[in-house]
């Protein structure tokens, strides 16, 4: 698998390392500047970045496109799953891959759901939608003692229990979102707060922006999952220190992949097998570590059962879902 690994595509690699170069806090403050505020200000941020697929030759083989629901912004996550879609695609001569981001879950949800996707990662709650709009569950992220809610608040913030939260706003990424929203929303409904009117729920746009919003002082709280909380630490340590982690959940099945029930197998097979085996090999390690997760790993749609049950509770207890 060395050897395979060698050959994949570097071009993304030599524009990490540009970027390396820009100071930490100087990246993270222009950040500031793009991302939303508030959920009616999504439209000037997604005009900021418009998505595009991976650099691809003219060919005659099949074009098999790939969606990540959104994680990140779509800059940010070209740049962590860019590398992974273009080792894959460098792999597998006989098969074009292209990865595209989504502005915002709204959009994702439309993809996936006319099944505009070879290939996804949802959400877990977009897994098990997605079974019935003809595909199937083969595999999913890994470390799924990650996938947690978390609840930011500022360190000089002065709230110290649940109920401090009560008459304040408390941001998240998206409704749909499950460890960034759905999870936490339930730990505060049954810890004493009444999401639907104690508190005002600000759904901003992404991962990025619920921390930013925590971060400036606009929310009380902010809602994120340990996946970008780690990579904002990592990158912007000076600015994570302000903040910290009051109260996570306890964790679920961390987000699935699924493939359209009609592509060829063989090909379904051989991306997985590319993907399953990238904590294989030193390459693959690294693409890894910016995701960050230690692998991919096999799965069916009946390991997203503990989910359903889940989502079952939370719409009794907490919410409706659209």
């Amino acid at each position: 698998m060395e050897g395979v690994a060698d050959q994949a595509k570097t071009a993304q690699l030599s524009k990490e390392n540009t970027e390396s170069q820009e100071s930490v806090i100087t990246k993270w403050w222009k950040l500031l500047s793009d991302l939303p505020l508030f959920a009616g200000s999504n439209q000037q941020a997604d005009n900021a970045y418009e998505p595009s697929f991976s650099a691809q030759s003219e060919s005659t083989v099949n074009k098999y496109v790939i969606g990540i629901h959104p994680l990140h912004n779509p800059k940010k996550l070209f740049e962590v799953y860019g590398p992974i879609v273009d080792f894959i695609d460098a792999n597998m001569p006989e098969a074009d891959f292209v990865l595209e981001a989504s502005r915002n879950y709204e959009e994702f949800n439309k993809k996936l759901y006319s099944g505009h996707f070879d290939f996804a990662m949802p959400n877990p709650y977009q897994t098990i939608n997605s079974l019935k709009h003809g595909y199937r569950v083969f595999g999913k992220m890994g470390d799924d003692h990650d996938f947690t809610g978390i609840i930011l608040v500022r360190r000089d913030s002065g709230i110290n229990t649940v109920a401090d939260l009560k008459g304040k706003a408390v941001s998240y990424p998206s409704s749909s979102a499950v460890a960034a929203a759905m999870m936490p929303q339930y730990y505060l409904q049954t810890h004493g707060i009444d999401i639907n009117h104690d508190i005002e729920n600000r759904y901003v746009g992404s991962q990025e922006s619920s921390i930013i919003n925590v971060l400036r002082g606009h929310v009380a709280a902010g809602v994120t999952w340990p996946v970008p909380w780690k990579l904002f630490s990592k990158e912007n340590p000076q600015l994570a220190e302000q903040l910290e982690v009051k109260w996570e959940t306890e964790p679920l099945q961390n987000n699935g992949w699924v493939v359209r029930k009609d592509l060829p197998t063989e090909v379904a097979d051989k991306f997985a097998t590319l993907l399953f085996n990238l904590d294989q090999h030193q390459q693959g390690r690294g693409m890894l570590a910016r995701v960050p997760v230690s692998r991919f790993e096999p799965a069916n749609d009946g390991t997203f059962e503990p989910t359903r049950a889940f989502i079952a509770a939370f719409i009794k207890t907490v919410r409706p879902l659209e």
